[in-house]
């Protein structure tokens, strides 16, 4: 039993309604929920303890994380309780669900240039945070991007971030294989050398391209040929050709992000001042042009079950 906000969220199940399912995992479950003692709709991530008993560590270490962040761009949990054969993590309900959500539903080509730069700078904020306080997410992606009714973004989902700073000592790379392949930074994939923050510069560069085009590059391809893929091939990129609609200084974002050399690659704190976020615009532009008219999380959420 964890308390790990300042209002006090009970830590019994039976103070929870359940409602609809509007998120899964491989080995979790987030619903809709009602916390009754506070009258306040919230998001529990249900952890099967079973399908994960091999990484117990992992979970420990994304409670942990979510408890001792405190940034506006971050989803923080407000409390967490072990329940039967599960492990209840109770969180601030974003309505709108995630961008992949969004852009399956009503954007399947991707979002115009303005949300997108939005959508970034708000993403990155969230990364400047997470790398001065020694975090690697390791997990950037569409689906970790979540927006609440009123357009507010925050990066979720620390199942697989990394603290550098574990025992006090900052451990300058880690050698872990996490993430999802289509985002993985080569490094990652490689093994060599370890990897640090700049991982996750190269999954804030994928993200980009899969909010420009509605899917991330090499999506249509296996696990192993996306390893393959990334580590043979030129990185992907907005194509001058193909995509005319965005601007020079978008493509430049895209492309310093998407080195191979992550030394080359620039801090999160240096892209926060790239020239291309003098495109992005409020949080209530979000509500205006992205949000408006979509059906509630829950029901996309049931027809996305069926379509994929």
């Amino acid at each position: 039993m964890e308390q790990l906000s300042g209002k006090r969220f009970p830590t019994n199940p039976k103070d929870y309604k359940i409602y609809e399912e509007v998120g899964e995992g491989v080995s979790a479950t987030v619903y809709r929920a009602l916390c009754i003692p506070l009258n306040e709709i919230v998001a529990i991530k249900v952890l099967d303890l079973e399908k994960c008993n091999n990484d117990l560590d992992g979970i420990r270490r994304e409670v942990q994380t979510m408890s001792l962040i405190n940034h506006p761009n971050l989803v923080r949990a407000h409390c967490s309780f072990a329940a039967d054969q599960s492990l209840w993590v109770v969180m601030p309900y974003m309505a709108e669900g995630s961008c992949l959500h969004i852009m399956k539903t009503a954007y399947p080509d991707g979002f115009e240039e303005p949300v997108i730069a939005t959508l970034l700078r708000e993403v990155l904020k969230a990364l400047v945070y997470l790398h001065g306080h020694g975090h690697i997410h390791r997990d950037v992606k569409a689906g970790n991007i979540l927006v609440d009714i009123n357009g507010a973004v925050k990066l979720a989902d620390f199942g697989v971030s990394a603290c550098m700073f574990d025992t006090g000592d900052r451990q300058r790379s880690r050698n872990t294989f996490v993430g999802t392949p289509c985002w993985m930074a080569p490094e990652v994939m490689q093994q060599l050398h370890g990897y640090d923050f700049k991982a996750d510069i190269w999954s804030f560069g994928i993200t980009a391209l899969e909010l420009a085009h509605g899917h991330a590059p090499f999506s249509k391809y296996p696990p192993m040929k996306v390893l393959l893929m990334t580590l043979q091939n030129a990185p992907p990129g907005l194509d001058y050709e193909r995509d005319k609609r965005f601007s020079k200084s978008f493509k430049e974002l895209v492309g310093a992000c998407l080195v191979k050399d992550p030394k080359k690659r620039p801090s999160s704190e240096k892209l926060l001042k790239h020239p291309f976020f003098k495109h992005a615009r409020t949080n209530d532009y979000l509500a205006r042009t992205i949000l408006d008219g979509l059906s509630p999380l829950g029901q996309r959420f049931r027809v996305l079950k069926v379509w994929f």
